[in-house]
C-alpha cells in the first residue's frame, strides 16, 4: 500500500487534514501529518518530514504533499537523507494542491493504486473546478 505523509507549515492544518482524510478512508491508508516547529511556530524541519516517512514507508512507497514552496525544499532534503537508493527513489513529492491532492491520492491509495497512479491521482488535482 502506498501511504502519504502530509508536511506544512501549520500542525494545525496538517492535522485537520490528517483527520478528514482518515474519515473518508476509515485508516486503510497510513497517513501522517508533519507541521510546524518545535513551540508549535511555523515552519517546517527535514529531520521531522524524514520521520515520518519512515514511519509509513513501504516498498510500495510513499508520496509527499506539501503546502507551500520552502516545504518542498525541506521535504526534497529530507528524501535525499534516505541512504537506501531504492527506498529513496519510491518516495515522490506531488505537484498539486494540498487539500485536493491530498484527498486524490488517499482515495486512489485506498484502492490499492500504485505509487505512480497515486502520484498521478494528486497532481491531476490541480484541474479540479470548483464550480460546475
Amino acid at each position: 500500500m502506498v501511504n502519504i505523509v502530509l508536511v506544512s507549515h501549520s500542525k494545525k492544518m496538517a492535522e485537520g487534514l490528517q483527520d478528514l482524510l482518515y474519515d473518508m478512508v476509515k485508516d486503510s491508508v497510513r497517513v501522517v501529518a508533519v507541521g510546524g516547529l518545535e513551540g508549535d511556530s511555523l515552519g517546517t524541519d527535514a529531520g521531522r518530514i524524514l520521520n515520518a516517512i519512515e514511519e509509513v514507508y513501504t516498498d510500495d512507497g510513499v508520496v509527499v504533499i506539501t503546502d507551500l514552496g520552502s516545504a518542498v525544499v525541506s521535504a526534497q532534503m529530507a528524501i535525499n537523507m534516505i541512504e537506501d537508493e531504492k527506498k529513496r527513489n519510491n518516495v515522490r513529492i506531488a505537484d498539486c494542491p494540498f487539500l485536493e491532492g491530498a484527498v486524490a491520492a488517499v482515495l486512489e491509495a485506498s484502492i490499492r493504486g500504485k505509487i505512480e497512479d497515486v502520484l498521478n491521482a494528486a497532481q491531476q488535482a490541480r484541474d479540479y473546478g470548483k464550480i460546475v
